[in-house]
């Protein structure tokens, strides 16, 4: 049976305010760390009762899993358009990092860094381990198409990415929501990150 018009503004709402809740959440760990914040600290910077957070989590350890996801599904958002949009590896590589530092300093954020995996229970632990490998080697592949196809120098795949991706996700621990700052990261990053893959010019 076709959901109706109210079902789906429902829907809208319940996820508004839910990625509401995962942007102050985020915040929160951030700046305090997972032990350090309490569902206390999130319902205070929405304005919310405690009780209020429980309609969409069980506890705190599943607001930190529902933050990483969340952080996880906007890198995964940049990499397709960069793979649609893209040409040449580098090409591609230059337009994830725009579209990924657009989305962390844009309105969306800010999204929660993944530095307390191991806080979480096996299951959930699990799954973002999973989905940040499956980014992780997504991106290694776009360099490894880069030397392929001439637009990047020969380098050590791994060990690149590991550079690019750890700058790029560290962002949210400095950043905190000054819009001369945004405009600067947007601007300056992804030329940054991605001047060290040109090819060496020949004499």
């Amino acid at each position: 049976m076709p959901r109706s018009a109210l079902e789906r503004a429902e829907d809208s709402r319940y996820q508004q305010q839910l990625d509401r809740m995962l942007a102050a959440a985020a915040h929160c760990f951030n700046q305090k760390g997972f032990s350090g914040t309490s569902l206390k600290d999130v319902a205070r910077r929405l304005g919310l009762t405690d009780a209020a957070l429980y309609y969409y989590v069980r506890n705190k350890e599943e607001l930190v899993y529902l933050c990483y996801v969340r952080a996880a599904e906007v890198g995964q958002e940049a990499m397709h358009r960069a793979v649609e949009d893209g040409t040449s590896g580098f090409d591609k590589v230059c337009r994830y990092l725009a579209y990924h530092v657009e989305l962390m300093v844009g309105e969306r954020g800010p999204f929660a860094i993944m530095s307390e995996i191991p806080a979480l229970d096996d299951e959930h632990r699990e799954d973002v381990l999973e989905r940040s490998r499956k980014h992780s080697t997504a991106f290694e592949a776009l360099i490894e198409e880069g030397i392929a196809d001439g637009s990047i120098r020969q380098c050590d795949v791994r060990m690149t990415g590991n550079a690019i991706m750890g700058a790029i996700n560290w962002i949210p621990k400095w950043y905190h929501g000054d819009p001369e700052v945004a405009r600067n990261i947007v601007e300056e990053f992804p030329a940054i990150l991605s001047a060290g893959l040109r090819p060496h010019p020949r004499n």
